[in-house]
């Protein structure tokens, strides 16, 4: 049974998604805030934290940080900031999705399942998987990324982009299958989440990130990693 841990002020809320997430069959544990949420991921080691922005003491900006600097659990946002600089600001901090207030549970626990198997999925892939084009060098199964023997610091939602790019052996890989690949089927026709993550991945891969030499993009078809 995998483990959810639900970071929110809002005890109702809490109360709310416990009960449409036990349906579901996962065991689900509430923290009324960012410190008791930072106690209970050590103590309870969730596989996926849902986290409120909007809380009093620790914000949910402050507490996806310090949570980012040790672990690499799938998180998701859960919050009534809907603007665009809150979402890019959410995804900068390596969350894995973003959902706003108001919301479906059936969706909601849908989005809980997609980010679930996509972490599964990278998880037990074993294949000995190393890429390499000029000074950018994938290493899939040791998780690692460098660039002129430097190493990058992906988040992994950026890196399991940049796979899915390599794994294509520098064919063109639409958008539909990245987003698949990378996001879910669930995410079908989100296609403002691959043109921000190619973004992000541009600005850490790349020497010029407005003349790409790695990161390609094929206009009307997608994008794909020149490993020329």
């Amino acid at each position: 049974m995998k483990k959810l841990l639900v970071i929110d002020d809002d005890l109702t809320l809490i109360r709310l998604l416990r009960q449409s997430l036990e349906k579901a069959g996962y065991e689900v544990r509430g923290a009324a805030g960012g410190i008791e949420g930072l106690r209970e991921m050590y103590s309870f080691q969730p596989d996926l934290v849902i986290l409120d922005v909007m809380m009093p003491g620790l914000d949910g900006w402050e507490t996806c940080t310090r949570i980012r600097e040790v672990s690499d659990v799938p998180i998701i946002m859960l919050t009534a900031k809907d603007a665009e600089a809150d979402k890019v600001r959410g995804f900068q901090l390596g969350v894995d999705d973003y959902v706003t207030k108001p919301f479906s549970l059936a969706e909601f626990t849908a989005r809980v399942n997609a980010v679930l198997n996509r972490a599964r999925k990278t998880a037990g892939a074993k294949k000995p998987r190393i890429y390499s084009s000029g000074g950018l060098v994938i290493d899939v199964d040791g998780c690692r990324v460098t660039l002129d023997a430097k190493p990058v610091d992906l988040t992994p939602t950026e890196f399991r982009l940049l796979c899915a790019l390599a794994d294509a052996g520098g064919k063109v890989v639409s958008n539909e299958t990245l987003l698949g690949k990378v996001w879910g089927t669930a995410y079908s026709g989100e296609i403002g989440y691959i043109k921000r993550y190619i973004w992000y991945l541009r600005h850490k891969v790349e020497k010029d990130p407005q003349n790409p030499e790695y990161v390609l993009t094929e206009r009307g078809f997608g994008y794909r990693l020149n490993l020329d």
